[in-house]
């Protein structure tokens, strides 16, 4: 199907050069022409070079098979001189970008042309901080939530696709290729350290207690030689896989992992309890760069914060309605708030047999909120959404839930993980809100329909913006209210309330630590104080903010900016307002820029 933005503006660019003449308008059509297939061919060089060489990227993609094969063997080259080479290609890359004619481009394209120059400028921006060295602002190449001890053996289980006896000594020789993933991100280690950016001291406590918990498991209880074992008895392939998984984790892997803690050990004793990036060199820069990266806005610290506040004040007061109406009067917001999550009647027994059943019952409510979508989506994903348990044997250390995209062939359906090691984490009326935010029509719908737009570069299909897709997140938490999902359930209206609390209270320590030096107690206890939660796990959610800067204010504000567009669009389209058009026309665009998202739907107009 083909856009319908694009092509009403196709239709208007005609009609203004037939205006011109004949000869003027085949003259631009020529350069329009000609600047299209540059940049097509630039969108595949830049795939190319970035996507197709990498054997990680082509896994999670679902294209290493075919021509492509070999990358099943190999992981991603994580070193140093690797980052350098990169970054030469990319600044030649975004410099041929320069000098394309944007406006020569059909309307489409103008879109990803916005989108990759603001990526490229934001990215380039990164590269003038001696520190980090990644696509994405995190000045840590090692912490408690990056580097690939964190994650290889979860893409190996869960990534790493075994059908056959090749598929299996593919993955071992990717696991003997983590040793030097792990070696590699050791001397980029040193290269931070000398910078300046050494990580603080909580950060490097709850890093080394993770890579402890993966060394101090024994080899034949590793989720690394469990995975290879597991999957090659289920498909009958014969061989002593997890003998051989076993002997590289004991000669290659633990070795590595041991040395990048030994790394992380000899600077502990001068790392710095605080943890914004203010304390490092150009640190003050360093976080407005982040915003830039993550909210694709221009907001400010202070603006940010200042949102913040201001939403944490007016959600409460939303909340402490709700509570009332169901009797809960005492205390604060978030106190009661805490005490209807120890609340009997909405806890799961800590049981297998009822996180079955808490299994089926999101599938009851996912497939009961796709069955309203096409009232308010004009395109559906092909592909099915499953929902998962997080494997037994990496649910310690895995997220609360996490999506995971489909593969661009299909061979792969899109999967929302929940994490069960505990059913206390989830008490039943915040079930619903994760759900849609995950599923449908959360992250499920965004990904899976950019994944499946027709006629769109490889690159435009995998390219993602933080504010856009987590915005969309929480707006799909919003559209789920709007309709009725919380008609005859109060408490799971509660659970939403308290999920977009919880992001605008993100936006209020996020700035807090990074431009208004607040300490991590301080972040913790804002959050605590807000919301309710158990200290535990704020204290997790405020060390995430301390070595991801910006990314944690990326959810409300693009929540807030899709929200806006809508009512503006409402304002100005009157009862032309078409609600499947807005959604088709912001999800059909990919993954953009805010700025290129607010462009666009300002613009927009149902046929």
């Amino acid at each position: 199907m083909m856009d319908r933005r694009r092509l009403l503006m196709s239709v208007a660019a005609g009609g203004a050069l037939a205006a011109v003449g004949p000869v003027r308008a085949l003259a631009h059509a020529a350069v329009a022409q000609t600047a299209s297939a540059d940049f097509n061919a630039l969108m595949d060089r830049i795939a190319q070079e970035m996507l197709l060489t990498d054997p990680e990227s082509l896994t999670m993609l679902g294209m290493d098979r075919g021509e492509h094969a070999d990358a099943r063997f190999k992981l991603s080259d994580r070193s140093q001189a690797k980052v350098e080479a990169d970054k030469v290609k990319f600044v030649a890359a975004m410099k041929d970008m320069a000098a394309i004619d944007r406006n020569a481009l059909p309307a489409k394209e103008q879109i990803y042309h916005d989108s990759l120059t603001f990526f490229g400028e934001t990215v380039m921006e990164g590269y003038a901080f001696p520190y980090g060295g990644g696509m994405f602002p995190s000045p840590y190449t090692v912490s408690q939530l990056g580097g690939s001890y964190q994650q290889i053996p979860d893409f190996l289980d869960s990534q790493h696709r075994i059908e056959a006896a090749d598929d299996a000594e593919a993955y071992l020789s990717r696991l003997s290729d983590f040793a030097r993933s792990l070696d590699d991100e050791r001397e980029r280690m040193r290269i931070d350290y000398a910078a300046g950016a050494v990580p603080p001291d909580f950060v490097i406590d709850r890093t080394l207690t993770q890579m402890g918990a993966i060394t101090g498991t024994a080899v034949a209880d590793s989720v690394m030689s469990q995975s290879i074992a597991r999957r090659t008895a289920e498909k009958n392939i014969p061989g002593d896989w997890a003998a051989r998984a076993q002997a590289i984790l004991t000669r290659e892997v633990y070795p590595a992992i041991q040395r990048q803690a030994d790394a992380l050990k000899a600077v502990r004793a001068g790392a710095t309890h605080d943890g914004g990036v203010w304390r490092l060199p150009d640190g003050e820069a360093y976080y407005r760069y982040g915003l830039k990266n993550y909210t694709t806005s221009s907001m400010t610290p202070d603006e940010v914060h200042q949102m913040g506040l201001d939403q944490v004040a007016e959600i409460s007061a939303r909340a402490d309605g709700l509570l009332k109406a169901q009797g809960l009067t005492q205390g604060t917001v978030g106190q009661r708030i805490a005490a209807l999550g120890k609340d009997p009647r909405f806890v799961y027994p800590n049981t297998d047999e009822a996180k079955e059943e808490l299994l089926k019952e999101l599938n009851v409510q996912m497939a009961a909120m796709q069955a309203r979508m096409p009232d308010y989506f004009g395109r559906l994903p092909k592909s099915p959404c499953d929902i998962r348990r997080v494997p037994k044997a990496i649910e310690a250390g895995a997220p609360g839930g996490y999506y995971m995209a489909p593969a661009l062939d299909g061979s792969r359906p899109g999967a929302y993980y929940i994490n069960l090691r505990d059913t206390a984490e989830w008490p039943k009326w915040t079930l619903p809100t994760l759900t849609y935010h995950e599923a449908v029509p959360g992250h499920h719908f965004q990904i899976a329909l950019q994944m499946e737009q027709p006629d769109t570069p490889l690159l435009m299909k995998v390219m993602g913006f933080s504010a856009y897709s987590e915005g969309w997140g929480l707006y799909s938490e919003q559209l789920a209210d709007e309709i009725g999902a919380y008609e005859n359930d109060p408490f799971g209206q509660i659970g939403y309330l308290q999920s977009l609390m919880f992001r605008a209270a993100r936006l209020v320590v996020d700035s807090g630590l990074h431009h208004k030096r607040w300490s991590r107690e301080q972040g913790i206890r804002y959050m605590v104080d807000t919301l309710g939660d158990q200290e535990s796990s704020i204290a997790t959610e405020v060390e995430r903010y301390c070595v991801w800067p910006g990314q944690a204010s990326s959810y409300k504000v693009g929540h807030t900016t899709w929200v806006r567009l809508r009512e503006d669009a409402k304002k100005r389209l009157g009862s032309r307002f078409d609600i499947k058009g807005f959604h088709d026309t912001g999800l059909n665009l990919g993954g953009v820029p805010l700025t290129v998202l607010e462009r666009t739907m300002n613009a927009w107009t149902p046929a």
